[in-house]
């Protein structure tokens, strides 16, 4: 579960890190447009309502099952305001974005215009290389299930105190940042394994799978998720910001700890970013009921033939998370009380978001943070859902 991990490892790689260790400081209140719990999502509302108690600025929820949707928020959308948190917020979903270009990148292969075994090299030529990298060595497949061994960008100190934390965020988050930057600062580096040889997230092999995207389809890899998932799907709410910063309304301010290490109580607004510092590993925005619309439809067959939702599936052991293991832009989780879940977590500066589903893809449930600590209640929202209690025990 990669929203658990040290900076570079995954999620955030920032301040999702020691941050979840720490606590919201300032009041809790439960939002105006929270409505009573369904039949069924009871133990979810008290879980979700225990999280913002506990020190999450707010949360907005969708669940889908057998009974239809339930949608709650609970907490602060806006600190300054006191507005609560909104039932239909949009939100940037960080590391999500990684599901949208595996679908793309699937369906890519069903039409023959690629394998997920052809090099990174063929279709990126001369990009992965120097010291120790290669390209020729690491395959579509291996940047979709993080086994490539590439450096993580995220991992870099420079590029973490230029862009993502304390004041480097707040002097440089309306920078338009070229797609290629992050790669030349992970390939600045040498790998951390031998391509194949084991599972460990890297943002860096998003940003080349995106790359990919765009150099199999002939124009910019936001094009193809339109064409491909979101028209075709109706997700009204969901949409790739280009160099904008702003988010489309309705939605909430979004909260960080980017000084957590001098000023562990500070909290920024951390709302307005130029979304080309996300591009193609967080920079899609979208809904909890866009994204249930989304992975529903994934994982009932509707965007990918048979034999490449097989792949998609096709996971690797998670050495940092055991209870977890990799797919091609989608993870595998089985809870302390036994259900197996398929889910994607996703952070970036300012939000935490997740979608777990089970196997036939009919009971749904995602849900996001305006702030990006608390990791630690993300599991208790799920057993809350999927096993009927918000236990800590997992």
């Amino acid at each position: 579960m990669t929203i658990r991990k040290r900076p570079g490892a995954g999620v955030v790689g920032v301040a999702v890190l020691a941050l979840a260790a720490t606590a919201f400081t300032g009041p809790a209140q439960v939002s105006r447009d929270t409505r009573p719990a369904a039949a069924g999502h009871g133990a979810t509302q008290r879980a979700i309502e225990a999280a913002v108690a506990a020190g999450v600025p707010g949360i907005t929820a969708e669940a889908r099952d057998a009974d239809g949707a339930w949608r709650t928020a609970a907490g602060v959308g806006d600190l300054r305001t006191g507005a609560p948190r909104g039932r239909n917020d949009r939100f940037r979903v960080g590391h999500i974005t990684s599901t949208f270009v595996a679908t793309v990148l699937l369906q890519m292969e069903a039409e023959k215009k690629l394998s997920l075994d052809d090099t990174v090299e063929r279709h990126l030529p001369g990009l992965v290389t120097g010291n120790g990298n290669d390209g020729r060595a690491i395959t579509v497949r291996q940047l979709l299930n993080h086994t490539s061994g590439l450096f993580d960008y995220l991992a870099d100190t420079g590029y973490v105190e230029t862009y993502v934390l304390g004041d480097g965020f707040l002097r440089h988050r309306y920078d338009t940042v070229p797609h290629g930057k992050r790669v030349e600062v992970a390939l600045s580096h040498a790998p951390v394994f031998e391509p194949g040889a084991r599972h460990g997230f890297s943002n860096t092999n998003d940003v080349l799978a995106a790359l990919v995207v765009e150099k199999v389809g002939g124009g910019p890899y936001e094009n193809e998720v339109r064409r491909r998932i979101i028209d075709p799907l109706g997700l009204k709410a969901t949409s790739n910001p280009g160099n904008g910063v702003h988010l489309p309304r309705p939605s909430s301010r979004a909260y960080s700890k980017l000084f957590f290490t001098t000023q562990p109580d500070r909290i920024d607004d951390v709302t307005e970013v130029n979304g080309s510092q996300l591009w193609g590993n967080g920079d899609i925005i979208s809904s909890a009921a866009d994204l249930n619309r989304f992975y529903g439809a994934l994982l009932r067959g509707k965007l990918l033939p048979a034999e490449q939702l097989k792949a998609m599936k096709t996971t690797v052991v998670n050495p940092d998370f055991p209870a977890s293991s990799y797919g091609l832009g989608i993870e595998r989780l089985t809870l302390g009380c036994g259900t197996t879940l398929w889910y994607r977590d996703g952070g970036t500066v300012g939000w935490l978001s997740l979608v777990a589903l089970t196997e036939t893809g009919r009971h749904q449930l995602t849900f996001n943070y305006n702030g990006d600590w608390r990791a630690e209640d993300i599991i208790p929202i799920l057993d809350a859902e999927y096993c009927g209690t918000p236990s800590r025990s997992h």
